[in-house]
């Protein structure tokens, strides 16, 4: 029973972010992240106005631009989490950063507000990355693409730990 409880804890299970439609992170107009030079994931073609903690962890970066963060989860696995394409352009004007580098987040809970109509007429996209840092060490299975996802609700990947 024990190896069963602690096999649980191997698997991990990514709500989406932010709403919108879920795409493959290969369609992502960016070649850092369609080539996965940072990491396996999915991308999200954002319509909500706030991003989520896609599940428990400890917020471990915040960009200067406030475009990005990165979250280590309880079971030892990183994430980033890019908001939009070229809005490190923007110098964190049109994002609220609602939680501080350090603090423990749970799944759902609200991590940055988005000026939407600020950052559109700024002309940039709302496709919003969504990376497994350390992907070699998990099997990746992609839920929804092609379907819309609700932020913090929606199941948009399941990480195994690969043995």
């Amino acid at each position: 029973m024990f190896k069963f409880s602690k096999q649980l804890k191997l698997n991990q299970i990514i709500k989406a972010p932010i709403s919108g439609k879920c795409i493959p992170i290969e369609d992502v107009l960016d070649e850092v992240f369609s080539t996965k030079m940072l990491g396996d994931g999915i991308a999200i073609d954002a319509t909500g106005d706030t991003v989520y903690a896609p599940a428990d962890g400890v917020i471990t970066t915040i960009t200067n631009s406030k475009h990005a963060f990165s979250l280590k989860l309880d079971n030892g696995l990183e994430m980033l989490i890019h908001i939009g394409l070229d809005t490190v352009k923007l110098n964190g004007e049109g994002f609220s950063v609602l939680v501080k580098v350090d603090e423990k987040v749970k799944q759902g809970s609200p991590i940055i507000k988005i000026d939407r109509e600020f950052i559109i007429s700024k002309g940039m996209e709302f496709v919003t990355p969504v990376v497994i840092l350390d992907a070699d060490k998990y099997d990746i299975h992609k839920y929804t693409i092609g379907e819309d996802v609700i932020g913090g609700k929606s199941t948009v990947m399941e990480c195994k730990v690969i043995k």
